[in-house]
């Protein structure tokens, strides 16, 4: 640029402070390179009108720097579209927002489109901000939005992994379940909850790990023979180290989403790095890491990852092609600058070329050392050991190491990740458990959970609850803590049911009843109780004519049984505690007594049932508690735990009919009944409006029926008829008189399985 025009736009800049001055000469130059001559204008117009705004020279300084990528990307328009914003938000309550919006403004404009887009984007924050400025009486408050400034803050990690819409999903709620909790909105956007995680998740593109996580399940289980269970660790923030999948003797840790790769699919992905890390649960076996220089440990996994890939193409040949489509092809020369690290890189060729028979590593060491590896293989086979790696890679490091280079602090990266191997630490152990690297299994963005301790006790699990008003789910809003009952003496059970003696005996007439008496004829029995005439008859026609006959000539009987699984969800909230005004007994002794006759009245009909307790302090902690198992056999045991119950905390009751149904779902049979019996409506202390955790149950319910369970509502609370419709639809019956309780509740389970 000459001077002349230099001289020419400096006059047309009017702002006069200092450093903006400075600055002008290298921002103007940018612009005239990337703006027409009427966009340059626009430009200066734009600087000059946020020059006057009075926010001092931050925002110009951040506007000259930002607008000329942006402008020219959308047009001229843009200067003063962005300059407009600025000002509005510079006489806004929000004002501290300015410097962050600005700062920002280039990585979602790196991100979208068109003017639209960036129109859209600037319609998103104002909808935020009419969303989280209180009203006090009819005015709009002049104070500011708590999560403003942490929201623009974050905004270049929510551009890069949401689409408009889903930040628009994102933002609307943080605006409405936060609105009236200032620390928690300013969490929120700055994305250190849980929630913002799993709202991030939830919108992300790509495949979850939630969506494919049963598909997983069952190839670990059917092809590898694992049992370990998966861990999921998030992979949508910037973080100091990131994560990468890995084994250990305990978990299998994999990311919570998986975009589409080199044309391969998220599910795809999730089956190459499952592949992988069971080929090494098979074949590999430990190295004691103290032997090894940290260089040495980096080509000695090299060929352990290619010796048990190669393993497991030749068990599943379709392996091979996953493998290959996600493994990076790294060019001959792509690491030649002596001022950086070509560990990774020599690594990475090393690596393609063992596991690719048509790739050509223009490399007489390289093919050498593909040819050895592949001796080793044809040779042992699955009997080759990591051992033999290790020999290899201590070979390779030898012959390649460049004493001048390899230890740089600046490491080239470029094309070196092989995204669906894990981190090796499988294969590593170390003599001195203090050798090891203190973060080696931490997650710094693992859910904040209680530590259990207890050994009746099992990991949290998360469920979804639902929001009626934006209706969609709020993703692991509920923590689900399980955990054995305790137990006390049984003979309190045994005392209950003789005081009850009479309607037992009432009950085993209605037992005999409902047990089955049909039977039924099982036919081609090699054994059985009768000859089958038919078939014996046609075994003799094939005898004579020369053709094997069939030996199953006899049939049998069984009796055409019930095949019914029932779990039993008691309601132990603190309400329990309450006194039955005419005969002064608490809720909850009547509860034990229905639960005990119940519990022997599906025990004499032989039926598979649970039994188990929930109540909830908070969505963070739900309790749920086993009383009986569906395996267990109801004696001593189950009665002292029954004998043990106690009433406390609220009533989260969609979370504990989501746990129960993961146990339920899993019994085989022709019928599943979940009978919940409760004394009130579904509450917890977190939740203020009583419709939320009313809709989330029925759409618990909802849930429950189209995965093939039935749902019965027993409840005690007199005000039942105001709600429990909503809930269950027609599928409950009130109680009136709870001290019937003990007497009707046995007598609605044969009603809804006769």
């Amino acid at each position: 640029m000459n001077d002349a025009l230099l001289a020419e736009y400096e006059a047309k800049f009017t702002c006069n402070f200092p450093q903006a001055r400075e600055v002008f000469p290298h921002c103007l130059a940018d612009a005239v390179n990337k703006l027409s001559p009427q966009g340059v204008n626009a430009y200066l117009d734009g600087a000059n009108f946020l020059c006057m705004i009075g926010q001092g020279m931050e925002p110009v300084l951040v506007f000259m720097e930002v607008m000329p990528d942006i402008a020219s990307h959308f047009g001229q328009g843009t200067n003063k579209l962005v300059a407009d914003y600025a000002y509005k938000l510079a006489r806004s309550p929000n004002k501290k927002a300015l410097i962050p919006f600005l700062s920002s403004l280039s990585s979602v404009c790196r991100r979208i489109d068109t003017f639209d887009d960036l129109q859209h984007y600037l319609d998103i924050i104002d909808e935020f901000v009419d969303k989280t400025q209180t009203v006090i009486h009819g005015h709009q408050s002049m104070y500011e939005s708590p999560g403003m400034v942490p929201l623009l803050e974050s905004m270049p990690q929510l551009i890069s992994r949401l689409c408009l819409n889903g930040i628009r999903n994102f933002i609307d709620y943080g605006a409405r379940n936060y609105v009236n909790a200032p620390d928690e909105q300013i969490a929120y956007f700055k994305l250190s909850s849980n929630d913002a995680k799993s709202i991030i998740t939830r919108e992300r593109h790509g495949t979850t790990f939630k969506d494919v996580e049963r598909h997983m399940d069952m190839l670990k289980s059917c092809l590898w023979g694992c049992d370990l269970p998966f861990s999921v660790f998030a992979t949508a923030f910037d973080q100091l180290r990131k994560p990468i999948p890995y084994l250990d003797e305990e978990l299998i840790a994999v990311p919570d989403v998986y975009d589409q790769e080199h044309g391969v699919s998220g599910l795809d992905r999730y089956r190459a790095m499952l592949a992988h890390m069971m080929a090494h649960k098979r074949w590999s076996t430990k190295l004691m890491a103290d032997n090894f220089a940290p260089h040495m440990q980096l080509f000695v996994s090299v060929f352990e990852d290619a010796r048990v890939e190669y393993l497991a193409m030749q068990k599943y040949p379709g392996l091979k092609r996953l493998f290959l489509a996600l493994h990076p092809y790294p060019e001959k020369g792509a690491c030649d600058d002596a001022k950086q690290s070509c560990l990774r890189y020599r690594a990475t060729r090393l690596s393609r070329a063992l596991l690719d028979q048509d790739f050509d590593p223009e490399n007489p060491l390289l093919e050498n050392f593909r040819e050895r590896f592949q001796a080793v293989m044809s040779e042992k086979g699955e009997h080759s050991t990591t051992q033999d790696m290790a020999k290899l890679g201590i070979d390779f490091y030898v012959k390649t190491r460049k004493q001048s280079s390899d230890s740089l602090p600046d490491i080239f990266f470029d094309n070196t990740e092989v995204s669906y191997r894990d981190d090796n630490r499988y294969i590593w152990f170390h003599h001195e458990e203090n050798d090891e690297s203190e973060d080696f299994h931490q997650n710094e963005y693992e859910a904040e959970e209680k530590i259990v301790d207890d050994a009746n006790s099992l990991p949290p699990r998360h469920y979804d609850e639902w929001d009626y008003i934006s209706e969609s789910y709020r993703p692991d809003w509920a923590t689900v803590y399980e955990r054995l009952h305790p137990s006390t003496d049984a003979s309190k059970v045994d005392r209950l049911m003789d005081k009850h003696n009479d309607l037992a005996k009432r009950l085993k007439k209605m037992i005999e009843m409902l047990k089955p008496q049909n039977k039924k004829r099982i036919r081609f029995q090699e054994e059985g109780e009768e000859l089958d005439l038919d078939v014996a008859i046609r075994s003799l026609i094939d005898f004579r004519s020369g053709h094997a006959p069939d030996p199953r000539i006899n049939y049998s009987h069984t009796t055409d049984s019930r095949n019914i699984a029932v779990m039993l969800l008691v309601d132990m909230s603190q309400s329990l505690n309450e006194r039955n005004p005419e005969t002064g007994q608490t809720l909850l002794s009547l509860s034990q007594e229905a639960l005990a006759i119940t519990a022997w009245t599906v025990e004499q009909l032989g039926d598979k049932f649970a039994i188990a307790g929930f109540s909830s302090d908070t969505r963070h902690e739900v309790r749920y508690q086993h009383i009986k198992g569906f395996s267990e056999h109801y004696g001593d045991e189950v009665k002292a735990r029954i004998s043990a119950m106690e009433a406390s905390y609220s009533t989260r009751m969609g979370a504990a009919m989501r746990h129960a149904a993961h146990y339920l779902a899993s019994q085989e049979a022709e019928k599943k009944l979940m009978l919940v019996l409760t004394d009130g409506e579904p509450a917890d202390i977190d939740t203020k409006d009583p419709q939320v955790l009313i809709r989330d149950t029925h759409k618990a319910v909802e849930e429950l029926h189209s995965q093939g369970m039935y749902s019965y509502c027993i409840t005690l609370d007199p005000k039942a008829d105001d709600y429990v419709a909503d809930i269950f639809d027609n599928h409950y019956t009130v109680v009136d008189h709870v001290e019937k309780l003990p007497e009707q509740l046995p007598q609605v389970f044969m009603k809804l399985t006769r």
